[in-house]
């Protein structure tokens, strides 16, 4: 090869490089948008791709009388007397999360994590019963979701440390309360990643609510389904952006791996009908977790849905799991 068509080859070689690489980083951001930021969760993203208006799905009756039932929850807890609290950090951004007192004071606490596109006040159904039994409710924003200052969500990674931090602002305001650590989906494997860190005594026990294994596999469902994309080269893109930007990799943002660790009682609870995280989650995180755990299958019921499928075995299974421990 003459120096003439070897400054070409070269040329076109850099310019190739230049240009997967550049196709490299623009999937990774599309990716990281659709699943991992505040607008992608709010579905703007994709209505910005992808019309949707057109696509009607016939109503399943079953499923909108549990939703029917999550918004009579939702409606429930606003109007109820929520204080606002907030964490002011000064090298990170601020926690914020809704506070609802017991009727009557008691030093037992219930910190309610919501899910990945949902809110605190979502989890009225949940507070709700806590409440009943006598509780103080705290339900945090995770990152990217309500009231959080981030515009990224880490899926519940970074959140198991912000929850450590709440943790510690309810110890701080009362040295002797009892914490039960309850979530549901992203708030169930936020709850699962807390309890595989070194916990103080006052957390007394777990309720895990169908949460995934981890960020990768979740990520890597959401990614073919809801948005019928391929892992690779998506999710692996979406990766790397994560890593520049959170600092950590979704593949070591474990569940499993944490609950291996743990000493805190959990109780892992999931729908046998759920397709979003799927049902065979169930016995991976509870097979892997070391401390005492029970589990608990609920028929019928969809993802996130178990508390309005069977509320009955559901609650049951909760208060009988609290007396054993509290």
């Amino acid at each position: 090869m003459n120096n003439s068509n070897k400054s070409k080859y070269l040329k076109a070689t850099a310019i190739t490089a230049g240009a997967v690489s550049l196709l490299t980083v623009f999937i990774g951001e599309l990716s990281y948008l659709f699943s991992l930021t505040r607008q992608g969760v709010s579905g703007k993203i994709v209505q910005g791709f992808v019309d949707r208006s057109k696509a009607k799905k016939p109503i399943d009756e079953y499923k909108q009388m549990l939703d029917d039932k999550i918004a009579c929850g939702k409606s429930w807890i606003e109007s109820q007397p929520l204080k606002k609290i907030i964490i002011e950090r000064e090298k990170s951004k601020n926690l914020h999360a809704d506070f609802l007192p017991a009727e009557n004071p008691t030093d037992i606490y219930v910190i309610v994590s919501h899910g990945y596109k949902s809110s605190p006040h979502h989890m009225g159904i949940y507070a709700e019963e806590f409440h009943k039994m006598g509780f103080n409710v705290l339900l945090p924003s995770l990152r990217g979701h309500a009231d959080s200052e981030e515009d990224f969500i880490t899926m519940g990674w970074k959140d198991r440390l912000d929850l450590i931090d709440w943790i510690n602002y309810l110890i701080t305001k009362q040295p002797n309360c009892k914490i039960i650590l309850h979530g549901v989906s992203m708030g169930g494997a936020t709850t699962m990643m807390a309890t595989g860190e070194k916990l103080p005594d006052n957390v007394k026990l777990a309720i895990e609510d169908c949460g995934y294994t981890n960020a990768w596999e979740i990520l890597g469902l959401k990614i073919t389904s809801d948005v019928k994309l391929p892992i690779f080269p998506f999710l692996y893109c979406a990766n790397e952006v994560n890593k520049v930007r959170e600092k950590f990799d979704l593949k070591k943002a474990s569940a499993i791996e944490q609950v291996k660790k743990s000493i805190t009682p959990t109780l892992f609870i999931h729908g046998e009908k759920d397709t979003f995280v799927p049902f065979s989650m169930l016995d991976e995180v509870y097979n892997a977790a070391a401390c005492k755990k029970e589990k608990v299958a609920i028929p019928d019921a969809p993802h996130a849905r178990s508390v309005c499928a069977h509320p009955d075995l559901y609650w049951s299974s909760i208060k009988n799991f609290i007396k054993k421990y509290i």
